[in-house]
């Protein structure tokens, strides 16, 4: 791996996290809702963004910086997991049951979806 490589992924990720923690911010401190929806619409959106970039057959350059970099630290897998087992704990299985579903399957759709549209614009 060259110099770049790592400067790609670390800029990206560098400007990822702040969108995430913005994002973050926003819905939690702006809006009340009953799952996680912060990092929810984060890890759905972020899927549909990946499989769109994949679609399209990016560079190498950019898949690192947008793919990896940005997307791989916008997306946040153990908040996720985090929020879940908290929802767990507290005997909210409704919700527990439903933010998985959307998280997992809503991201895999979205995630096929911005694939199929990717390809359009290759």
């Amino acid at each position: 791996m060259s110099i770049l490589t790592f400067l790609l992924v670390a800029i990206g990720g560098f400007f990822g996290a702040i969108a995430r923690y913005s994002a973050s911010q926003y819905f939690n401190k702006s809006h009340s809702f009953r799952l996680p929806v912060a990092t929810l619409l984060v890890n759905i959106l972020g899927s549909f963004l990946l499989g769109l970039l994949i679609g399209k057959g990016t560079g190498e350059v950019w898949s690192l910086l947008l793919g990896t970099g940005f997307l791989g630290s916008f997306t946040t897998f153990s908040t996720f997991k985090l929020e879940g087992i908290q929802l767990h704990v507290d005997r909210r299985r409704t919700d527990f049951i439903l933010y998985n579903v959307i998280c997992y399957g809503g991201g895999i759709l979205l995630a096929f979806f911005g694939y199929k549209i990717g390809h359009l614009f290759a």
